[in-house]
């Protein structure tokens, strides 16, 4: 069985992520969708990258998180082969215990922090394939979350995510 993995915070789900995950199932059996910043104390500074520690970038809970990813992979067809495990990109010596060492990760950069994280991988010993992103076509969550506030947010994420996103949101 070959396994891939992609890492990202999902803050939310949207369709380039599930490009990824397409992608990655294309040249591996399975796939594990390992969600970043899992919680408050695995968020830190980088230097390629000033907002992805901050609370406004990191609306969603890992549990949330979860649930966006399942219905998200449910929709696409993707669930039977993919599983969702939390994934501190602060504590290295702990990856294997939720990404097995002959995982191949896939990263799609768009910045140079994405280029960080693919270098932070191979080093912690994991393959990985860096497929280069446009910019200017990036789905940026950002902009998904800036969104939240004027109800335009529906099309910019899965269709499956809606009723659980919905959820969310009237919860805040």
């Amino acid at each position: 069985m070959s396994l891939a993995a992609v890492t990202g915070r999902f803050q939310p789900v949207h369709a380039q992520h599930l490009e990824l995950f397409a992608h990655a199932l294309r040249h591996h059996d399975e796939l594990v969708v390992a969600v970043t910043n899992p919680d408050t104390g695995a968020r830190r500074r980088e230097a390629t990258s000033a907002h992805r520690h901050t609370d406004a970038a990191n609306p969603f809970t890992y549990y949330e998180r979860l649930r966006l990813l399942t219905a998200a992979l449910a929709g696409a067809g993707l669930a039977d082969r993919a599983l969702v495990v939390p994934f501190d990109l602060t504590r290295p010596d702990l990856w294997p215990q939720y990404v097995p060492r002959h995982a191949h990760h896939y990263v799609r950069a768009y910045s140079a922090w994405e280029k960080d994280k693919a270098a932070q991988l191979e080093a912690g010993g994991y393959a990985v394939t860096v497929l280069d992103g446009d910019p200017a076509g990036k789905l940026d969550a950002t902009a998904i979350r800036a969104a939240f506030d004027d109800g335009s947010w529906a099309a910019m994420v899965p269709t499956a995510t809606l009723p659980v996103l919905r959820t969310l949101l009237a919860a805040r």
